[in-house]
């Protein structure tokens, strides 16, 4: 780690407690629980990816800017695209990116089923994340559109996603998308259970999908 990175990630979690204090944006705010929690957490997809074979990320649903954020700072040749849909958020983010002095952000204030539609992002990115937003099923509905054919989708989980992942079976198969690999980590000082549940997308979605807002977790593929 730089000090240059170090020092971003300070001003990272600096400003995502002066702003909690007005937002929602965390229930995490002690230092070393963000660190852990939320930055190592975070970096724990390049233990199993590769970022240099990798140039644009879409992270779907992305919250205080989790994973992608801290993937940006540690891998600054990343294009790095963050879809969320409260407004509020995406404020703080590019307040955030500003402060940080992050070029190759885009933070898009939108719902996921909307962005996957706009040409420029769909079938377009090597990696697409999401961090604790659904289940399996719902979550690939919401991510494989944005992911190049060829490219990967990687689900961040906690507990073993076993059953999730055998839900999402047909959703998979609908979508383009088979699993490639899972991967369990614990986190470093609570021990708590990880899995990254990587998908490779083998060829582009079919135009139906994603279905209109709200639809794909109401009305799950199964």
């Amino acid at each position: 780690m730089t000090p240059e990175r170090s020092e971003r990630f300070e001003t990272y979690y600096r400003l995502l407690t002066e702003w909690n204090e007005r937002m929602n944006l965390t229930a995490i705010t002690e230092r070393e629980a963000v660190y852990e929690k939320h930055f190592y957490d975070s970096l724990t997809l390049a233990f199993h990816l590769d970022p240099d074979g990798i140039g644009r990320i879409a992270d779907i649903g992305s919250g205080a800017g989790f994973p992608g954020l801290p993937l940006k700072i540690c891998f600054p040749h990343l294009q790095v695209l963050i879809v969320d849909s409260l407004g509020k958020r995406i404020r703080f983010l590019e307040h955030l990116t500003a402060e940080l002095g992050l070029s190759g952000v885009t933070c898009l204030h939108a719902r996921a089923e909307d962005a996957a539609r706009i040409p420029e992002h769909r079938d377009g990115y090597d990696l697409v994340t999401a961090r604790a937003v659904a289940r399996m099923n719902v979550l690939s509905e919401l991510c494989l559109p944005f992911a190049r054919p060829g490219g990967l989708f990687a689900a961040m989980k906690g507990s073993d996603p076993a059953g999730e992942i055998a839900e999402a079976e047909r959703a998979l198969s609908e979508l383009g998308g088979r699993i490639e690999a899972v991967h369990a980590l614990r986190l470093p000082f609570e021990q708590a259970s990880r899995h990254i549940v990587v998908v490779r997308k083998t060829g582009r979605t079919p135009a139906r999908y994603p279905r209109k807002a709200g639809v794909p977790a109401k009305q799950p593929i199964v």
